[in-house]
Parts: structure tokens; sequence; C-alpha cells
């Protein structure tokens, strides 16, 4: 989710009057999101479990459908609760990599 709301912004940063400043804080943030995805995508393969789809049931939840060895599961989230989530990793990052520079 993380990834695809960068992507989204990503289309609107580039239209700012100051892009040049916020660009390569941006594809720095999308290049440690996307990685952390793949890493946990691949720790999930190895135990058989995959991310099928995401599903916006209303405008208050969404279904995250994965399959797992034997049965296919469906979790729940309140989108706001994600929109948190998000917010919180995003953050969690660029921290990080202030905190390395």
């Amino acid at each position: 989710m993380a990834v695809q709301s960068l992507q989204r912004d990503y289309k609107v940063i580039e239209n700012l009057k100051l892009s040049k400043v916020y660009m390569p804080i941006l594809d720095k943030l999308l290049d440690s999101i996307s990685q952390e995805c793949y890493n946990s995508k691949r720790l999930l393969e190895k135990d058989k479990i995959k991310i099928v789809k995401w599903v916006k049931t209303n405008e208050y939840f969404s279904d995250l459908i994965i399959t797992t060895p034997g049965e296919d599961q469906v979790f729940t989230y309140a989108n706001m609760a994600l929109k948190t989530q998000v917010e919180k990793l995003l953050l969690s990052h660029l921290n990080k990599d202030q905190a390395l520079n």
C-alpha cells in the first residue's frame, strides 16, 4: 500500500514548483519501501503464503485476500487504520534515512 501511495503522489509532486527538492527524497523513500516489500514477499513465499489482492469493500473498510497452504483467508481492515500504519511506516523510513546521514 505504501508503494502504491507513493507512486500516486509521485505524479503530483513532479508538477510542484519545488519538485527538484522533493523528488530525490521521494525516490529514496520509494526505493527503500520497495525493497522492504520485496523482502517481505520473499519471506511469505517461503511459508507458501501469497497476497492475492486488496479489495476496497466500501469507504470505511478494505479486505486483504491471501492464500495459505490449505485455504484462502480474508482479513478486513479499517481504511483509516491502514492509512495511519502507512504514514507511520513512511515516517520511520524517513527518520531512519536522516539518522544515517
